[in-house]
């Protein structure tokens, strides 16, 4: 017989008697109440939404997705896709454990490269090949894109699965790359830059900025998101590198030269993984787009996304479900090229059922009291 309290779920359960043949190892501590116990806590969670980590946005009432139906999905068998909006006009992204976009790849690539033309509806994907670039190496034995910035007509790259993280650039959009010589060994295991516009347009300083989950791999969920930044002229220098150390008396942000004085620029327990983060200019609002871990890191179920008027926030959450009507995949990201002028339309590129795959989202605007 036993009692089990649930103290976050208000609940207390009890069973008399065990079933025919139930016997508890205590060296297996209390494995053996799982399959008693999880449906009982799954039915009391309402995972369709959940609860966020920050309160609603003031500016943005809702957003509204397009059906599934109307969800466009090319590469199939490849996933990641983090993207960039290059000086040419066109989109540059990088996929994982794939082959690309049709005609594929003969071989399986780690880390491989394409360019995107065209809009939200009627985009072509063109893969780039890269004999400095391109890895192999499936799941964490390979090297893969977490985040890409052009700046100055420069493709930068982030690499996860590279102890923990490394630094790449290309001067010529992705056929030929260079590999820095240093890498994060400590937190920044999966690192994306902050994206302004067209290579880098709109940015509000000489900075470069680099969020991160606070953790060493790209297959954990941490507790919060560090952030790091680097003036654009010196993103190859590690000495460059100045760390969010909290604020000050005043709000404002600190920078501290040294990892150990980071601290979280947005926290969320257990469920921090693989973010993207992009600055909306008609919205005056940097917008995180997050995809939430479930039970397996590895098969996220959820989907949220974040607003803020600073990198470092104050962040209020603009949506926010544990269980997406789809599956979202390993990361989303949300390109500014393919937002509308006005802001209202956004277009979201995720990597579910291992495709680059795009959805439409429309927000609305809180009414002004």
């Amino acid at each position: 017989s036993l009692i089990v309290v649930i103290p976050s779920l208000d609940l207390v359960v009890a069973r008399a008697g065990p079933p025919p043949g139930w016997q508890r190892d205590w060296d297996a501590q209390y494995d053996v109440l799982k399959p008693f116990l999880k449906p009982i806590a799954a039915a009391c969670q309402d995972r369709e939404i959940g609860t966020p980590p920050y309160p609603r946005s003031e500016l943005i009432e809702q957003l509204i997705w397009a059906p599934p139906a109307a969800i466009a999905r090319k590469a199939p068998g490849s996933d990641n896709w983090p993207l960039t909006w290059a000086d040419d006009g066109q989109l540059y992204s990088a996929y994982g454990d794939g082959w690309g976009f049709e005609p594929r790849t003969r071989e399986k690539l780690s880390l491989g490269f394409a360019r995107v033309d065209g809009g939200p509806d009627d985009f072509r994907g063109i893969n780039i090949r890269s004999t400095t670039g391109e890895q192999k190496g499936d799941g964490p034995r390979g090297k893969k894109a977490s985040g890409l910035l052009m700046v100055d007509g420069v493709l930068y790259m982030w690499v996860r699965n590279a102890e923990n993280s490394q630094l790449a650039w290309s001067q010529d959009r992705g056929k030929t790359w260079a590999w820095a010589n240093w890498r994060f060994t400590e937190s920044f295991g999966f690192p994306v830059f902050l994206n302004f516009g067209r290579d880098y347009a709109g940015a509000p300083d000489r900075f470069v900025y680099i969020y991160s989950p606070d953790h060493n791999s790209a297959y954990a969920a941490a507790d919060r998101l560090v952030l790091a930044r680097t003036p654009r002229a010196r993103i190859r220098q590690r000495s460059a590198y100045e760390f969010f150390a909290g604020r000050d008396a005043r709000g404002r942000p600190r920078w501290s030269r040294r990892l150990q004085d980071r601290q979280a620029v947005f926290r969320h327990p257990r469920r921090c993984y693989r973010p993207s983060v992009s600055y909306h200019p008609a919205l005056k609002r940097y917008l995180i787009s997050q995809v939430l871990p479930g039970d397996d890191p590895e098969a996220p179920l959820g989907l949220a996304l974040y607003e803020a008027p600073e990198p470092w926030g104050p962040w209020r959450t603009v949506y926010y479900t544990e269980k997406w009507d789809v599956d979202p995949g390993e990361a989303a990201h949300l390109p500014l090229k393919w937002a509308s002028d006005d802001g209202l339309t956004l277009h979201l590129v995720f990597s579910g059922d291992d495709s680059f795959s795009v959805r439409q989202a429309v927000l609305r605007l809180a009414r002004k009291k």
